[in-house]
């Protein structure tokens, strides 16, 4: 039985509403998509050879959001998330290298090898930095917006999370304080339905979580999580509402993982959703369906894609060569980053 079926109504209301696109960037959008998707079934394709010494949660079936979300932001936007972070790390412009020297416990990894998958960042493009707990980014990036509002910074801070975060207590703190001083941050909520492997309805009382947001006093808005150029819209109008003095917006996003909440393939055999809920939600596909898209637009085609496709797994697979090749901790490397004894 499908529990939670797609509501939206696709790319169809973007036909004719192209024009204040510019061409390259629109294409650049899928490219970005393609990118995140390839180089996770790459790491999910590996993952049982045990070289990489950390769980992992993909994002396939959720590029979108990653993707049209950064695509509004500037470098120095700082971007918090969780711990379904590779696409967040991607689409800001994370160094894949250091991402995956990460995941392989390598000491050149972007967090030392420290962190694993659920703790990457890079702030040289304003990735700031993930954490694991359910919500633990949210009051980060809250405390960042108001330090980048106190300085007289031209700074947006975005935090991503999920459904299950809005049950915590310090998302309404958050929310709270940043209606409070009109706080230019993004709260993006990645609504998948489920938490590890408990739906929606067991969790939280029948209600629309953006219009829970909203009751905090802030701009919120809901928007088809599987459509890229809906989610760069939202977003748009969010960081220009913050850089103006607007206050925080709250963006929700329904999407779908394709595969399981951690580790590689998929979980639905063991019963907590319907593999019919998986298959429906695979048909609106956020990378093929915005293919195809852009291919009846004429602004992409077959070879191009297969182009595409070349050039980045060439840069994956190379990625994962360094990574492999990349030394690992020594004794010594412990005492570094510790600042106490």
């Amino acid at each position: 039985m499908i529990k939670y079926a797609y509501s939206g109504s696709g790319l169809k209301d973007w036909e004719g509403r192209l024009a204040g696109y510019d061409k390259k960037f629109l294409v650049r959008l899928f490219r970005d998509m393609l990118r995140i998707r390839l180089i996770e079934e790459e790491i999910e394709r590996r993952y049982h050879q045990d070289q990489m010494k950390t769980p992992i949660h993909l994002v396939i079936g959720q590029e979108a959001t990653s993707v049209g979300c950064c695509a509004a932001l500037l470098k120095e936007d700082l971007l918090y998330s969780s711990h379904r972070t590779h696409g967040n790390y991607l689409a800001k412009g994370g160094d894949l290298k250091a991402m995956l020297c990460e995941m392989h416990c390598r000491i050149n990894g972007c967090a030392g090898s420290r962190g694993g998958s659920m703790h990457l960042i890079d702030k040289s493009v304003g990735m700031a930095g993930t954490s694991a707990i359910v919500g633990g980014a949210m009051p980060i990036a809250t405390g960042a917006a108001l330090a980048a509002q106190l300085q007289g910074l031209d700074r947006v801070s975005v935090v991503f999370i999920g459904d299950a975060t809005t049950e915590q207590g310090v998302a309404s703190e958050s929310l709270n304080f940043a209606a409070l001083k009109r706080l230019p941050v993004i709260f993006f909520c990645e609504n998948n339905f489920y938490s590890v492997q408990s739906p929606l309805a067991t969790r939280q009382p029948p209600r629309e979580i953006y219009k829970w947001a909203a009751s905090y006093g802030i701009a919120s808005v809901r928007v088809d999580g599987t459509n890229v150029l809906d989610v760069h819209e939202a977003t748009r109008e969010a960081v220009a509402r913050a850089r103006e003095g607007g206050g925080a917006t709250f963006i929700e996003a329904p999407v779908y993982r394709f595969r399981a909440h951690g580790g590689a393939g998929d979980d639905s055999h063991t019963g907590y959703r319907d593999p019919a809920e998986r298959e429906a939600w695979e048909k609106v596909c956020p990378v093929e369906t915005y293919y195809q898209f852009l291919a009846k637009a004429g602004l992409i085609d077959a070879t191009q894609r297969e182009r595409m496709h070349a050039e980045i797994m060439h840069e994956v697979l190379e990625a994962f060569d360094y990574a492999l090749a990349s030394p690992n901790p020594e004794e010594k490397d412990l005492y570094t980053h510790v600042y106490s004894d």
